[in-house]
């Protein structure tokens, strides 16, 4: 919300990868000339914007709220690794307060608008015309000079016009006392009910990691009948996010089983196929690891993309494997032969794949899903050529000293002395 005390400073860079040396010594100088001061010193974030760790408390009563927020605060400070501590609702501040003298207000003729019009001018000014520059229209203020609005001791010099004398009134005929006392400058609601929330960043690592170690401490705090806390900042946002595309998930796998039960009429195929897809955990792991990504909401994308181009590379298997069965090879040495004929299109699909990513490695936002699908898709193809045969021999029932084709129903006819054998699938 805008606030004279806020302020916004947005630095473009020639390469982002500077933000990393920038950002603690932009961080050291606000902290050494500006001590009293809270600031936050972090990168352009690309996606919904929010803070590290956020812990919203409602109720009712405006006291309790500050109490368990202070206690909110208290914890987070201890903490070696936060930074940027602070509210929504900001420090109280002093205000005075005008209380009119009803009885004198009547007989001069000053109501309670003309008093606030009079205040306002004489600390803010008026707007009475525009200035036409150009295209550009700018107000023009009427207001009285900075020794006499910057403060709060010329308050009874203030003068009020009254139309019933035809004359300028001093405040202090028309007001009994102006007392100064400390008031909310702001109070947040959430769903019309009072919230006040605590946030703080991240030094270094994840906002989650801190998360977990913020949150038992917090959750600890007592809270009084009537009072909720909630979660926000990255762990809501990323929740909500998830959430949405989860929503959607299983009802896209039902869909792609259902299709592999029609492609191949049996249900055994399928099962192979979806249990093949948790090998690529193995090389998302290592890959993430390696280029040090969070496993975050790109990741997970990356992750179900990865899905259907292993479903692609199995389906390819099994095909192929049907089709040696079809020109009548033994099992064992068809499932031999279909795994080691597709090891050159299986891996040129894989690798043409992994070529294709690796200009998003240096990209910020794309980065982390780069990573899951190169990582996952090399690691999976390699292990998909050597388990979905050893998956299919299992479930066929398949060995070495077998002598008739997986699938087929074999017939046997006695003529006489002779034996007659027919096999159909």
């Amino acid at each position: 919300m805008p606030n004279s005390s806020y302020g916004q400073l947005l630095v473009s860079v020639s390469d982002y990868r500077l933000s990393a040396k920038l950002i603690p010594e932009v961080a050291g100088y606000i902290n050494t000339h500006f001590p009293d001061a809270v600031s936050k010193v972090e990168a352009f974030k690309l996606g919904p914007s929010s803070e590290a760790v956020e812990a919203r408390f409602i109720g009712s009563d405006i006291e309790v709220l500050r109490d368990l927020a202070d206690q909110a605060k208290v914890i987070m400070w201890k903490h070696e690794n936060t930074n940027t501590v602070q509210s929504d609702w900001a420090d109280k501040v002093k205000v005075a307060s005008i209380n009119m003298a009803a009885t004198r207000s009547r007989e001069i003729g000053v109501t309670r608008p003309e008093i606030a019009t009079a205040l306002a001018v004489n600390f803010s000014g008026t707007v009475t015309g525009l200035y036409r520059e150009g295209e550009d229209l700018l107000p023009i203020i009427v207001r009285q000079p900075l020794a006499q609005r910057s403060g709060i001791d010329n308050l009874n010099e203030v003068m009020v016009w009254s139309d019933v004398a035809g004359q300028a009134i001093p405040i202090d005929q028309v007001v009994n006392d102006s007392p100064t006392q400390w008031e909310d400058p702001v109070i947040q609601r959430r769903n019309r009910m009072r919230t006040i929330t605590v946030s703080c960043q991240q030094v270094e690592g994840t906002a989650d990691a801190l998360f977990r170690e913020l949150r038992s401490d917090i959750e600890a705090i007592d809270l009084p009948q009537g009072y909720v806390l909630e979660w926000g900042g990255e762990y809501e946002s990323s929740g909500d996010a998830n959430r949405k595309l989860m929503s959607k998930v299983p009802l896209a796998f039902a869909v792609m089983f259902f299709i592999s039960v029609m492609l191949f009429n049996t249900l055994r195929h399928p099962v192979i196929i979806f249990l093949g897809l948790p090998l690529a955990l193995i090389g998302v792991a290592a890959g993430l690891l390696i280029f040090e990504q969070p496993f975050g909401f790109m990741a997970l994308l990356g992750f179900l993309s990865l899905s259907g181009m292993l479903m692609k590379n199995e389906i390819v298997l099994l095909d192929q494997i049907n089709i040696e069965l079809a020109a009548g090879k033994h099992p064992y040495q068809a499932v031999i032969d279909s795994a080691v004929s597709r090891v050159r299109p299986v891996s040129m699909a894989a690798f043409t794949t992994v070529l294709g990513m690796i200009p998003l490695l240096w990209d910020a936002f794309f980065a982390a899903m780069a990573v899951t699908i190169m990582g996952g898709l090399t690691f999976a193809t390699v292990l998909t050529l050597v388990v979905v045969p050893v998956l299919y021999c299992t479930f066929f029932k398949i060995s070495e000293q077998m002598d008739v084709r997986v699938g087929s129903r074999a017939q046997v006819q006695q003529d006489g002395g002779n034996c007659l054998v027919s096999a159909t699938n």
